[in-house]
């Protein structure tokens, strides 16, 4: 039988009882993490350039993997959003860095906005662990 865990963000996104979503689901080894932003839960948005954004978001991805016993080397695909294509690069940088040898894949998406006009990058991840959630 399948285990699902549910966890809202540590600390949470001000919009996640608004919205009824958490932050994390984990299912038998397989974890999700939801587009997550650099935001604060006071409504401050860490980060001035996409690359400074993207950088907080994945601290913020690695924290979360840890609370279900995931960590970035589990991490198999990520998914990132910019609100300005043309600065893929940044975010590139700072997910290569992030990643190093992990080499998850990647799929990166200009859109045209995100929910706070001073948020420039969104990421999801989901990682594979051998560990049951």
């Amino acid at each position: 039988m399948s285990r699902v865990v549910r966890l809202g963000g540590d600390p949470p996104s001000p919009f996640e009882d608004r919205f009824g979503f958490g932050r994390v689901v984990a299912v038998d080894g397989t974890v999700f993490i939801g587009g997550t932003t650099s935001v604060t839960p006071d409504g401050m948005v860490l980060g001035e350039t996409p690359r400074e954004q993207a950088a907080e978001i994945l601290r913020k991805i690695e924290h979360e993997l840890g609370r279900v016993g995931a960590t970035r080397d589990d991490v198999v695909l990520t998914r990132c959003y910019v609100t300005d294509i043309s600065r893929y690069e940044e975010v590139g940088y700072a997910h290569g860095e992030f990643f190093g040898t992990v080499r998850p894949v990647m799929t990166m998406v200009g859109i045209v906005a995100l929910v706070d006009p001073r948020m420039l990058v969104e990421i999801e991840a989901v990682a594979i662990t051998s560990a049951r959630s």
